[in-house]
């Protein structure tokens, strides 16, 4: 099994997204950094069906950025998290989970422009179950995580055309949900120099041996992925651009024998890509499906040494 761009993007049953139009709903500024709200027009591959199940077209977004901004600077995609918390959505950037802080304002403070969007079935897109959202897809040959990171990827080509951010120093993060999303957007997508996420990095074959795949949600399958390539794989295309792994090895959405397969793979990647040094993990025993105070340092001096 090898990883191959092009076979994924099939797999997902989509394509990326173009540039989308996108309308400055409201500035806020607060105490060191400065909020916009966005409305992103996305969809443009999907066919009529598809936006319909998604919730439509108009897709809400939300950035932080530094106050002041004297010239282009390193920017972040984040990815949200999922947790079951459908009303959350883009929300997390500002207000954070019960896993994971708000990290908008963090990483506004630390110097960073960071965009999220409401994935299909969060936020305020919240048309249908994740059960029903994905067999619907399915049956017109999509796939949900297929729809998701097509709008990330138009999130993205936005977040690299703004003034205010220098598209050579562009990030990706995010947890649980996240994780799996930036794992996969940063296969993907070469314009993510450098890729951080918590929590959901494991071989999906061993988890299916153990049960463990039965604690992750819907928006996962992708039918045939197992067949062509494995999450090691996915992860191991990153290289060489740097990347960043946050695991806790009480999680059990992440048993320690897949972590380990996930990891032999990436890293055999990375040495073959002749820079081992850029991928690096953090593995904090006895910790479960959260950010740590550990994990936090760790991201943050990722991105300062690495945008």
């Amino acid at each position: 099994m090898t990883f191959a761009r092009d076979r994924l993007w099939a797999l997902l049953g989509t394509q990326p997204e173009g540039a989308p139009a996108v309308a400055v709903e409201a500035i806020e500024p607060e105490d060191g950094y400065t909020i916009e709200r966005l409305r992103f027009e996305l969809g443009s591959g999907a066919s009529a069906e598809e936006r319909l199940f998604c919730g439509g077209s108009g897709v809400r977004g939300i950035l932080t950025r530094p106050s002041r901004i004297d010239s282009p600077g390193p920017a972040l995609l984040y990815m949200h998290s999922h947790g079951g918390h459908y009303e959350v959505g883009a929300d997390e950037l500002l207000e954070g989970q019960d896993y994971i802080g708000a990290l908008g304002p963090v990483f506004a403070r630390a110097g960073y422009v960071t965009l999220t969007i409401d994935m299909p079935l969060f936020g305020e897109r919240r048309q249908m179950s994740e059960s029903a959202l994905s067999k619907a897809l399915l049956w017109h040959g999509r796939t949900l995580m297929g729809r998701m990171l097509a709008e990330l990827s138009g999130a993205l080509t936005y977040l690299v055309s703004r003034p205010d951010v220098d598209a050579d120093r562009v990030g990706g993060f995010g947890m649980s949900m996240g994780c799996t999303h930036a794992l996969m957007l940063s296969a993907l997508d070469d314009r993510l120099k450098a890729v951080a996420h918590l929590c959901c990095f494991a071989d999906y074959g061993l988890m299916i041996r153990s049960g463990a795949h039965d604690g992750h949600g819907h928006y996962m399958t992708i039918p045939g992925l197992l067949a062509e390539m494995s999450t090691g794989e996915i992860g191991g295309a990153i290289a060489p651009r740097p990347q960043l792994i946050c695991l806790g090895t009480a999680d059990t959405l992440t048993p320690p024998d897949a972590v380990a397969q996930a990891r032999s793979e990436a890293e055999a990647a990375y040495a073959r890509a002749g820079h081992p040094e850029r991928l690096s993990f953090l593995v904090e025993p006895g910790i479960g499906h959260q950010e740590t105070p550990a994990m936090r340092t760790a991201v943050l001096g990722f991105f300062a040494q690495n945008l």
